[in-house]
């Protein structure tokens, strides 16, 4: 291997041995390739120096007494570092007959060994592997408080309210049964019915509730960059790689991974989904290592899954996966005696968060918030109180400061009239695009065509 032309990596190494010759020699190898190199020949200096600083590998000897050869000194201050930094990638100097001992050492918290036959080529590869390691270690760390933080902040935004509705009593015993298990679980239901909170909900009643809650949004995520948003990516896989990144499954390791608008995941990415569910492990983009994943799976879609399995546009193995347990969420106007309770608690969120005293709404604009047919669901209703909320000068909301101007469907119309009424309002929502059209409605493009043929209906 030809080390004339040598590129540093970031990454700090602390050797501890009690050879000198070895670790003087360790120093100026690798020195041109790291960050730095910081040698210890008394083991007993490790705590204070590990206290000092953090490393992103540690090369340890297996035995420091003369004439002991069990390994046990090794695996004494391997459990030391680990204690003091459980971040850092520990790699044993082993003696030629001391694999077994270093195999040992690797089940109990070592990333791997380097003997002391002085293999240039295996010592950096070990080395520079264990500082990708360590360091991404420390970036799934700090991405998983970050995530923490954002989930704590958007709790309350995501609080469960204890329904009032039959419909909705049924969805919470459900969500109560499954909740303890590692079920599977798919939401169905339409935009802004509330499924996230369904499934945070889920998690918050689960045996993960300590652990992380990542939520990916399929269709925020260009098709071009699914896999490496999915798996993560080391550094070099593509042209933009310029660092290792963690992807989502990684990331939510022994938590729980709810994948928002499941129905829109491309074919291929289908494929590769169901591979990780099977498997429990991902590769990340560019890399031919595995890593076990374990984590609590919760799917939600407002699109029809089984009508797409007849068209080839979505796996049905992967459905039977995703389908453990179904929970369908009913639209707001098929609960309107759930909307005081909302309209209470998103009141008393935004009054706190914009610093006004409101008492709630008086009983005529009740009753109109209960017969409007809210085709935003709760998303809708939550994003009328903030406005309210924000306009309002009084101690009580109206309805006139809550309503979107737009009038409610006369109750005259027939089904089809209904219908098709429905279809223009979301087409002029969306300029006319029909993907996001048809999102919105809750069905898939060629049922949205037929229906535009059907009604004569022009795209916008």
């Amino acid at each position: 291997m030809c080390f004339d032309k040598v590129m540093k990596h970031k990454g700090k190494v602390l050797i501890v041995d009690d050879n000198a010759d070895l670790l003087t020699g360790l120093k100026l190898f690798l020195s041109p390739h790291v960050e730095s190199v910081l040698t210890l020949k008394n083991p007993n200096q490790i705590p204070e120096t590990i206290r000092r600083e953090a490393f992103d590998v540690i090369l340890l000897d297996m035995n420091f007494s003369a004439g002991i050869n069990s390994g046990n000194e090794g695996l004494y201050w391997m459990h030391r570092i680990l204690d003091g930094q459980p971040l850092a990638s520990v790699v044993l100097i082993t003696a030629f007959g001391d694999v077994e001992l270093a195999v040992k050492a690797m089940k109990e918290g070592a990333i791997d060994f380097i003997q002391k036959s002085w293999d240039e080529e295996k010592i950096l590869s070990t080395v520079l592997a264990a500082i990708t390691i360590g360091q991404s270690k420390r970036e799934i760390q700090d991405l998983r408080q970050k995530q923490k933080h954002l989930n704590e902040g958007a709790s309350r935004q995501y609080v469960f309210c204890e329904p009032v509705s039959d419909l909705m009593k049924s969805v919470t015993r459900v969500v109560h049964k499954v909740a303890p298990t590692d079920a599977n679980i798919l939401i169905l239901g339409e935009n802004g019915t509330g499924k996230e909170v369904i499934a945070r909900e889920i998690h918050r009643l689960s045996s993960r509730r300590d652990e992380i809650f990542i939520s990916v949004n399929i269709t925020a995520i260009p098709e071009t960059l699914f896999e490496s948003e999915l798996f993560g990516h080391v550094k070099g896989a593509f042209t933009d790689a310029h660092e290792a990144r963690a992807g989502r499954f990684e990331l939510a390791n022994h938590g729980t991974l709810f994948l928002d608008e499941i129905g829109n995941l491309p074919l291929a990415m289908q494929s590769k989904l169901l591979s990780v569910l099977q498997e429990r492990c991902i590769t990340r983009l560019g890399s031919s290592t595995p890593f076990p994943v374990d984590f609590r799976l919760i799917c939600a879609t407002n699109m029809p899954l089984e009508q797409m399995i007849e068209e080839g546009s979505f796996r049905q193995d992967l459905f039977f996966r995703l389908n453990t347990i179904a929970i369908e969420v009913p639209p707001l106007r098929r609960r309107p005696e759930d909307i005081p309770p909302l309209v209470g608690f998103y009141t008393k969120l935004f009054a706190e968060k914009y610093g006004k005293r409101i008492k709630g709404l008086n009983e005529k604009s009740m009753q109109k918030l209960q017969t409007y047919e809210w085709p935003g669901n709760v998303r809708e209703l939550q994003h009328a109180v903030e406005k309210a909320v924000i306009l309002t000068d009084d101690d009580l909301l109206s309805f006139s400061e809550i309503e979107n101007h737009r009038s409610p469907i006369p109750a005259g119309l027939n089904l089809e009239d209904h219908e098709m009424d429905l279809i223009r309002r979301a087409l002029e929502k969306n300029r006319g695009n029909i993907s996001a059209t048809a999102s919105d409605l809750g069905i898939n493009r060629s049922t949205l065509y037929e229906k535009l043929k059907k009604y004569n209906l022009r795209q916008i």
